[in-house]
């Protein structure tokens, strides 16, 4: 915390000499047009070229200062951030959004405080006992199904459903991590660091915590007992590879542990946890998305699977999905460039616990040469790490921002540019009749059932749209019968929809196409895309999508049954100013008769937000 504390005296002591809008030939224009212009430009770079995925500078209008100097500090563009000075960061800030930058405001919300605090300190119940969704899956097998037991919603209660509370998350512009419920408490997460437990009926918090950087993954709950101490523990990882073990009744930290050294590694997939140890991937976006560009000696990041224990935090294995980096050309720069690297496991993996066996999909490389378990489903020994095996489902793809098409004479980018069609969607485990499967959509609009018992080989393949490079395909829901795929497609010519599929043989039951956009016309923050996570319940399935709408969809044949416009500002029971934006990546929570829904997703492809919606019966 001391590292954020520093940053927060500079920012204070920066003052705000500095107008918001300032004119060209100014010291915060110098700022920009050096660090910042040849990504973020006036207009929006044509697809396929190297500048495609960057917010434009009208779309980071739509920003505060304080998110922009959050992202710069503690979230995705922490790589950028480092090159920047305090002042430096809060200058840009105020350039590119047109606003102050409240550093009392910032200054406050760095502050570790509990706001709306529970006026009693009620006792979790003991896992295992009452409602639950715990993780980002619902389980470790990550099958995003919440039963009617633990869910206490049906199809035919959801258009009763109402605003009961809405929680705010400060001086960010995203709120990207999925809520768990747990024990009687909420546990959520924000991208500024902060870790809350929250009352689920009312919204009050009980505490919060700080971690060393943003925090996109859901928080899983579990048991740990070490040190002569034991109770529930929330579990997490931040934008550092950091993983963390809180104490679920306290707040207070029982152990941290950083999973991977390199510079550009992250964590995005929520930990599973399983037999006393925690599962969890590494992905490297930070490099994937500067490679190319400032001379980088690109590229050493390798993807890893990661076991620890989840008593103490000891990694008990590693398990790389691409070789060891070596040498190989050097730049015209004289720069020395590395390979392979990437393979990055974006999502949480699933458990199968009848094989003993972890799965983890995989995402594309970064750069030459090319390797065999990138793109697709790796199968690891839970207790040795050992690689049982591996199913590639798309080759050679490997794919660094600000390449073109083919780079013969640049070796910081791949001689020939993947379509960056990742996986970042869990493997689930399904039970479906007599046999399992392993089920996982891609971004290639290509959703897998694979079998476990034969290697991974393909059982059955859906082709539910064309596919796109830009937006994620996070993960699909099953119910034992069903399928369910939303359609993100972002750069495809239509993009949104939603689709059902015989869970035995992959044969289409229903398709809904596109809805009308809740954010007016599509155009760059404003889109049809539905490729967030799903939530199936009993009779219906709950997308949340990135013109800001949620909606729920009869497993019977695709009907809408309820509807709800995030895109609004709202009250928050924190004191924080919120409001709804985009979704995608997380998906909606069913527990004990709620559903709760984070809305905001700032950047390119959607319009910022910063708000939990917690909604209950009338």
């Amino acid at each position: 915390m001391k590292v954020v504390s520093m940053l927060v005296a500079s920012l204070l002591l920066g003052g705000f000499g500095v107008s918001a809008g300032a004119a060209q030939g100014t010291e915060e224009d110098a700022v920009f047009q050096t660090y910042c212009a040849a990504c973020h430009g006036a207009a929006p770079a044509a697809a396929g070229t190297p500048n495609e995925r960057a917010p434009t500078r009208d779309l980071l209008k739509g920003f505060t200062a304080e998110a922009v100097v959050n992202a710069l500090v503690n979230g995705k563009m922490q790589a950028q951030g480092t090159l920047l000075n305090d002042a430096q960061k809060r200058l840009v800030a105020e350039y590119v959004t047109g606003k102050r930058f409240d550093a009392a405001a910032f200054a406050a919300s760095n502050t570790l405080q509990v706001i709306n605090r529970c006026s009693v300190d009620t006792p979790m119940r003991a896992m295992g006992r009452g409602a639950s969704w715990n993780g980002f899956g619902n389980g470790a097998a990550g099958t995003r199904f919440q039963p009617a037991t633990a869910g206490k919603l049906s199809a035919a209660d959801l258009p009763r459903l109402k605003l009961k509370w809405a929680f705010g998350y400060a001086n960010v512009s995203s709120a990207r991590a999925q809520p768990t419920y747990a024990g009687g408490r909420l546990f959520v997460a924000s991208e500024n660091g902060e870790v809350h437990a929250l009352d689920p009926r009312t919204g009050c918090t009980y505490w919060t915590f700080k971690a060393a950087a943003g925090v996109r993954t859901a928080p899983s709950v579990g048991p740990y007992k070490a040190g002569g101490k034991s109770g529930q523990a929330v579990y997490f990882g931040d934008g550092r590879a950091n993983l963390y073990a809180v104490d679920a009744q306290r707040g207070t930290l029982l152990w941290t542990r950083k999973v991977d050294e390199h510079p550009s590694a992250a964590i995005t997939g929520a930990p599973v946890l399983h037999d006393g140890r925690l599962f969890v991937g590494v992905q490297g976006l930070n490099e994937e998305g500067r490679g190319s560009r400032d001379n980088y000696p690109c590229c050493s990041f390798r993807g890893s699977l990661n076991a620890v224990d989840a008593n103490t935090g000891t990694v008990l294995w590693k398990t790389w999905t691409i070789d060891e980096p070596k040498p190989r050309a050097v730049s015209k720069a004289g720069v020395q460039m590395f390979g392979p690297a990437g393979g990055s496991i974006w999502s949480a993996p699933s458990v199968d616990a009848k094989r003993h066996l972890v799965y983890a999909a995989t995402g594309n490389a970064y750069a030459d040469p090319p390797q065999q378990m990138t793109n697709g489903v790796i199968a690891v020994d839970e207790r040795s790490g050992r690689i049982v095996w591996h199913h590639q489902l798309l080759p050679a793809d490997q794919w660094a921002m600000g390449c073109e098409a083919k780079n013969p004479d640049n070796p910081a980018c791949p001689e020939t540019l993947g379509p960056d069609m990742d996986f970042s969607a869990t493997p689930a485990v399904v039970h479906v009749g007599k046999r399992d499967l392993i089920v996982l959509p891609q971004k290639s609009a290509i959703a897998y059932a694979l079998d476990p018992d034969n290697k991974g080989a393909i059982v059955w393949t859906h082709k539910f749209g064309e596919g796109s490079g830009l937006g994620g395909q996070w993960g699909g829901a099953y119910d034992g019968t069903r399928a369910y795929f939303g359609l993100a497609d972002f750069l495809a010519p239509k993009p949104g929809g939603m689709n059902a599929v015989n869970l035995a043989d992959g044969k289409p039951l229903w398709h809904v196409g596109p809805q009308p956009m809740l954010c007016g016309e599509k155009r760059p923050g404003c889109g049809p895309g539905q490729g967030g996570a799903l939530t199936a319940i009993p009779g219906a399935v709950l997308n949340s999508a990135l013109d800001g709408g949620i909606r729920a969809y009869s497993a019977t044949d695709g009907s809408i049954l309820w509807l709800y416009n995030t895109l609004q500002d709202y009250v928050t029971v924190n004191g924080v100013k919120a409001k709804g934006g985009s979704m995608d990546g997380n998906g909606p929570v069913v527990a004990d008769g709620m559903v709760f829904v984070n809305s905001g997703y700032g950047g390119l492809i959607g319009t910022p937000g910063n708000v939990l919606l917690a909604f209950g019966l009338e």
